[in-house]
């Protein structure tokens, strides 16, 4: 996946992205951080084509994303949220809804990759159990791993994963980050996060600011730098006073 110099603004008269340029190679792990407002979630939304560049070029294995059909695009992509989606049906049914032509151990092999097997297994029907109203009948990180578990049943090359750890506790959250590492095993991941603990792991690190990137490389070598990402990092874990 590679941007370049894209330049984007949701109105003319205020641009979002500053002709951003970036190169993904397969498998890789691409975070970006920054404070919010600083164009993270606007590249995934062009990634996705929810929105057109205004200027430079978007391209997924050399082709330009916009000679791509919307369907097949978002088809080689799955993408994990903050907020969780699931509807009225089963528990086997809300996971194959990332693939539907999904056989059953094939649901099951996605919860089992996704850590959600166990807890699934728990539940009064197992799979058979119906998932009331948005999950209201899970706790928050049950559903967030079942839209992991969606994600996994995708099997899509990309992943996305837009603040998929921000609306749960700590000790939910080192589960879920586990789920979610299983997920990025062989994908080319994008990872937008404000928890900084979330994306250490990161091949590389883009840290932006007022839609430039300012910083980008590991998680050590942003350290050492004793920039932007450090005294955000720095923020974060620092022992209380």
């Amino acid at each position: 996946v590679r941007f370049e110099e894209v330049s984007f603004g949701y109105a003319p008269e205020k641009q979002i992205l500053k002709q951003i340029s970036l190169y993904a190679k397969p498998g890789q792990k691409i975070a970006f951080v920054g404070s919010t407002g600083a164009g993270k979630t606007t590249i995934i939304n062009l990634l996705t084509r929810f929105y057109d560049i205004d200027q430079g070029r978007i391209t997924v294995d050399g082709i330009d994303i916009r000679n791509i059909r919307k369907d097949s695009l978002r088809e080689a992509m799955s993408v994990v949220l903050q907020d969780t989606h699931l509807f009225t049906g089963t528990v086997r049914e809300n996971i194959r809804y990332g693939r539907l032509s999904a056989t059953d151990e094939e649901v099951e092999q996605a919860a089992r990759l996704a850590s959600a097997h166990s807890f699934i297994t728990r539940l009064p029907q197992g799979y058979d159990t119906v998932i009331e109203g948005d999950g209201a009948n899970l706790s928050q990180g049950q559903r967030q791993l079942l839209n992991i578990a969606r994600a996994a049943v995708a099997d899509a090359p990309i992943l996305i994963l837009d603040e998929a750890t921000s609306s749960v506790d700590t000790r939910t959250e080192a589960r879920i980050q586990k789920a979610m590492n299983n997920l990025m095993k062989g994908r080319t991941s994008f990872i937008v996060a404000h928890r900084l603990s979330t994306i250490k792991e990161a091949d590389v690190i883009l840290v932006m600011k007022d839609g430039d990137i300012i910083e980008q490389g590991n998680h050590e070598e942003l350290l050492k730098k004793n920039g932007f990402y450090a005294s955000l990092y720095n923020s974060q874990f620092s022992p209380a006073c």
